[in-house]
């Protein structure tokens, strides 16, 4: 945000240029794509701002603040003929593709329920996530990526919703838990706060046996990390252990092999859309205090 502070940190990494302000690099020519990390409120100004420079973009989630946001970031992008997608860096993470995999070979049988917590204690109430005028909330925050995962894994979208909520004094959502009803009757529970202690988890659970993943479910940094399997009588079950990665790199580089035309994307943006549609039902839902229904596209 400032020209100086572009400079020190080019200089720290190597980088070979430093801009004073975005209108600048959406300007040079020698840029390809931009990253948007903005607060949510800036997600659509800017993706859109980008994708007319003629730019591919890979947004920060959650994609926008509302469905009808998405929809016209991702009509832009189409129309400009450019990509756009959400930045979901835990599908890139090989324990989350390693689990999805062995879901997807029935080692838990059908699937019954999904569960996902990511809950935290902020300690900066003057933070943008305690806005409601910049998007903020702990549902759009971090529960956007319980609602992700449980349509990533089932690879379907909830028919109904019902959420609560536990509003703090400036009117965002400080805790948030909803629950998600499947077509096929599968549930999906999520939980989100700014505070309470850490919790960082989900499970799948399922006819035939259950995946457990007791912290680090998102972000596990590059340490090396776990998941338990348990059969449907077993109390301990069996660890499995996958290497240390950087699931952000993975994600900039996939990114990047699809800007230059290597491979689709995989995260379509018209799953960020039906994501946001998720979460702005369980938003209604959680103040209207009553279930809501989401209409099939």
């Amino acid at each position: 945000r400032s020209e100086e502070r572009a400079q020190s940190l080019a200089l720290e990494h190597e980088i070979p240029r430093a801009c004073s302000g975005y209108e600048e690099v959406l300007e040079n020519p020698a840029v390809d794509a931009v990253y948007i990390p903005l607060p949510n409120h800036l997600h659509c100004e800017w993706t859109l701002r980008a994708l007319q420079a003629g730019k591919h973009v890979l947004c920060e989630k959650p994609l926008a603040r509302n469905g009808e946001e998405a929809q016209r970031m991702v009509e832009e992008a189409k129309a400009r003929g450019k990509l756009l997608m959400e930045g979901l860096m835990y599908r890139f993470h090989p324990r989350s593709r390693r689990i999805k995999s062995l879901v997807a070979e029935g080692l838990v049988g059908e699937i019954r329920l999904v569960r996902s917590a990511f809950c935290f204690s902020h300690p900066d109430p003057q933070d943008s996530r305690f806005r409601p005028e910049m998007g903020g909330g702990a549902l759009l925050d971090v529960g956007c990526y319980g609602v992700s995962l449980a349509r990533w894994i089932l690879g379907a979208e909830p028919e109904i919703v019902q959420g609560s909520a536990q509003y703090g004094p400036t009117g965002v959502d400080l805790t948030f838990v909803g629950i998600l009803r499947f077509p096929r009757g599968e549930m999906a529970i999520v939980e989100a706060s700014f505070v309470t202690a850490l919790q960082q988890t989900f499970s799948v659970v399922g006819t035939r046996g259950a995946i457990e993943l007791p912290h680090d479910a998102f972000i596990p940094w590059e340490k090396d990390c776990w998941f338990r399997i348990r059969g449907v009588e077993e109390e301990e079950g069996k660890v499995e252990t996958v290497p240390g990665d950087d699931e952000y790199q993975r994600m900039v580089e996939h990114f990047a092999d699809a800007a230059l035309g290597q491979m689709p994307l995989e995260v379509e943006a018209e799953d960020s859309i039906a994501n946001m549609r998720v979460l702005d039902a369980l938003a209604e839902s959680a103040r209207k205090g009553h279930p809501v229904s989401i209409p099939s596209l």
